[in-house]
């Protein structure tokens, strides 16, 4: 694993501290969920791409899974 420095006010900390927050785990799970938000953004703009080039010629449930088995082959 990596490792990410940040720094936040000390009003920020503080709140953190009253709540009882994990702030690794949530940064983690924030940045996880940001990537997986880019990723299926990506997704959708190759289908679309795709679906622009072949038209009507192939259905959507096989340039999907296409895209998948590439993505995944990477």
């Amino acid at each position: 694993m990596s490792v990410i420095t940040v720094r936040v006010s000390k009003k920020t900390k503080e709140k953190l501290k009253k709540y009882n927050i994990n702030v690794s785990d949530t940064v983690r799970k924030m940045l996880e969920e940001c990537v997986e938000e880019l990723e299926q953004k990506e997704l959708e703009e190759r289908l679309e791409r795709i679906k622009k080039r072949f038209g009507d010629k192939i259905d959507s449930e096989t340039i999907v899974k296409l895209i998948r088995e590439d993505r995944e082959s990477h």
